[in-house]
């Protein structure tokens, strides 16, 4: 009976035999969206969780990698790496933004992603990993294996992103890249994100 419904995009989709050299990633938001969606956890279905309030939009396709957790080991991780008191990840699935050439006009979709390097977001003192990926096959992004292939202009563009969606005119910043790092460490956090999701949810 249960083959009669739609997967849930976090629990019910796999992440892929190649992981975490290849992974899935579940689509949530792309760079012309005004609108921030992200998954309910409950249904698996897309909701709004707010309107962007200012002009900034991510610059590049945005959302996570299916049956991973952001929880004591990626906190553990994060926490060894920085040497600040992260007591825990974000509770929510491991982040990914997917560099495409061609323009894809909505959200709510997987695809195969390469996992090139990753960004250390620390958010209120939680563990915020964003890992940065290819889409697999890309013509023009399939070059780039390593995040130091990645122009300095267009991952600032990134950084900027991550380090504003959250603010508000006058208030404190509320994120903070702890770090940046390589195919090698990404391909490690995938991995501890994995055990995490392990550990909370089994196999």
């Amino acid at each position: 009976m249960s083959l009669q419904f739609k997967r849930h995009p976090w629990h019910g989709v796999s992440i892929g035999h190649e992981a975490p050299e290849l992974v899935t990633a579940f689509i949530e938001i792309v760079p012309t969206d005004t609108i921030k969606y992200e998954i309910d956890k409950e249904s698996g279905y897309l909701k709004v969780d707010r309107p962007q309030k200012f002009s900034n939009t991510i610059p590049t396709l945005y959302g996570f990698i299916p049956q991973t957790y952001c929880h004591e080991q990626i906190a553990g991780h994060a926490r060894k790496a920085t040497g600040k008191p992260i007591t825990k990840g974000d509770g929510d699935p491991l982040d990914i933004c997917v560099f495409c050439e061609r323009t894809i006009t909505h959200g709510d979709l997987i695809l195969k992603a390469k996992p090139i390097g990753g960004f250390r977001l620390i958010d209120r003192g939680e563990a915020d990993d964003k890992i940065i990926a290819i889409m697999q096959g890309d013509a023009f992004y399939d070059q780039w294996n390593e995040l130091t292939d990645v122009p300095e202009l267009i991952l600032n563009r990134l950084k900027h992103y991550f380090m504003t969606y959250k603010n508000l005119p006058g208030q404190p910043a509320l994120c903070e890249i702890a770090g940046i790092y390589k195919r090698a460490e990404a391909l490690e956090v995938i991995r501890l994100s994995q055990a995490d999701y392990k550990d909370n949810f089994g196999s």
